[in-house]
């Protein structure tokens, strides 16, 4: 598994199954992923459909660093997000804790 895999397949099947999580959500948030498997995408739920796509498009209303590796680990839930984050691993800029806790329903 991959980031990619994450953002482009599982992310938009667990939208597609509970719509409300994007809704709640209603952001464009920017995922930068470094290392293997890396790159940038856009996750926009202020839209009905087609939510994420590859590279950096629309004004984010946060951007999100992790590597492949780490993104992949809390997906999978080996690596918890909250220590991940506190250990300099996940970034969020700027900080939304808002947001973030919307977002961890999502990716969980």
């Amino acid at each position: 598994m991959t980031s990619q895999d994450i953002l482009e397949k599982e992310i938009p099947a667990v939208l597609a199954q509970k719509p409300e999580l994007g809704k709640d959500i209603n952001s464009i948030i920017h995922f930068d992923i470094t290392g293997d498997n890396g790159g940038k995408w856009t996750l926009d739920l202020t839209k009905s459909s087609d939510w994420v796509s590859k590279g950096a498009t629309g004004e984010p209303k946060m951007t999100i660093t992790v590597s492949n590796d780490d993104f992949v680990k809390i997906r999978q839930k080996t690596l918890n997000a909250q220590m991940a984050a506190m250990q300099g691993k996940l970034k969020f800029k700027p900080m939304d804790m808002g947001l973030a806790m919307k977002l961890a329903k999502l990716l969980s």
